[in-house]
């Protein structure tokens, strides 16, 4: 089919308005329609009107066109049903931006109708897929098992016979443990323990609703509990005597004091006793410093005056 020339051209997609056709695509170029519009350029003469002859092929295209698209879904459903979703979901797609957004002249979509023309296409793969689906589901193939209805007969199905359900009481005796208490015991020593009373666990008796069915237990319930024989709690005593003081070491005894000896002649000097001091002109504890000319060995007790300057620390002991 030859396309018509570069001019300008009623804009397909707004009525109002000329779009500048290229020869091949329409382009970007718009221009207010005037009253009487006139083109830059003369139009083509104006096809004659359409003969019979082309009505009716241009019927039988679009009868076609309607039969392979619904040819063409129903293969592709038995092929793979998600192949026909993809090709219905880009057919719709490329529909509907043809119809909002811009037509599209490399797929021949022209104008906005052209893009319902393919929304329609889409329909009629989707409703050629639905059917060929259902065919397929409902007519079995030579391949494929056949289930036949089984036949039925009028023997009447025996009555199950009831299972005997039937309860019992049962009794179990579980141990209670004793408790462990302690008393202060002030006759014991501090830190020692000792066994007052021994502990001694009681016993508790659990009643049991047991449900047998067919003579066997399937579950039991707890009816009651109760203590039949109490425990006895063990005590222990803990000592808390204090210990008695230990007694401190005796002191050392003292020292025997120096018996007086009172030298009361014989050339002893009265004032001193325990040792004879010679009465001289000048006397001196034996191994000191002093020069004599006599000496006493000590040590010596002051009873009178140290009249020869013996006890140089004044203690009353001299020569010590």
């Amino acid at each position: 089919m030859s396309l018509p020339p570069a001019s300008w051209h009623p804009d397909p997609e707004n009525p109002n308005q000329l779009r500048w056709w290229d020869g091949h695509r329409w382009t970007d170029a718009t221009s207010p329609s005037p009253a009487a519009a006139v083109t830059t350029q003369m139009a083509p003469p104006a096809p004659p009107a359409a003969s019979v002859a082309t009505k009716r092929r241009a019927g039988w295209r679009n009868a076609g066109i309607i039969i392979g698209a619904l040819v063409v879904g129903g293969v592709l459903a038995r092929l793979s049903p998600i192949a026909i979703l993809l090709v219905a979901t880009v057919m719709v797609g490329v529909a509907l931006y043809v119809m909002v957004a811009r037509p599209l002249p490399a797929l021949g979509l022209r104008s906005r109708m052209s893009g319902v023309v393919a929304l329609g296409l889409a329909a009629l793969l989707v409703t050629g897929g639905g059917i060929a689906s259902a065919n397929s589901g409902g007519t079995p193939t030579a391949s494929e098992p056949q289930n036949f209805a089984a036949v039925t007969t009028s023997t009447p199905a025996p009555s199950p016979t009831p299972t005997p359900t039937t309860f019992e009481t049962a009794t179990e005796e579980v141990p209670v443990a004793f408790e462990a208490t302690t008393v202060d015991d002030p006759q014991l020593d501090q830190g020692a323990t000792a066994l007052v009373a021994a502990g001694v666990n009681g016993v508790k008796v659990i009643t049991y609703r047991v449900t047998l069915v067919d003579g066997v237990e399937v579950s039991r319930e707890v009816v009651s509990e109760a203590v039949s024989v109490p425990p006895v709690a063990e005590v222990t005593a803990i000592g808390s005597k204090a210990p008695a003081p230990v007694a401190a070491p005796a002191p050392a005894p003292a020292p025997a004091p120096v018996p007086l000896v009172q030298q009361g002649g014989g050339g002893c000097d009265p004032n001193y006793t325990g040792a004879c001091v010679p009465i001289s002109s000048d006397v001196d504890c034996a191994g000191g410093s002093g020069n004599g000319p006599a000496y006493v060995q000590g040590p010596v007790q002051i009873v009178g005056s140290d009249i020869y300057d013996l006890d140089r620390d004044g203690d009353g002991i001299a020569c010590d």
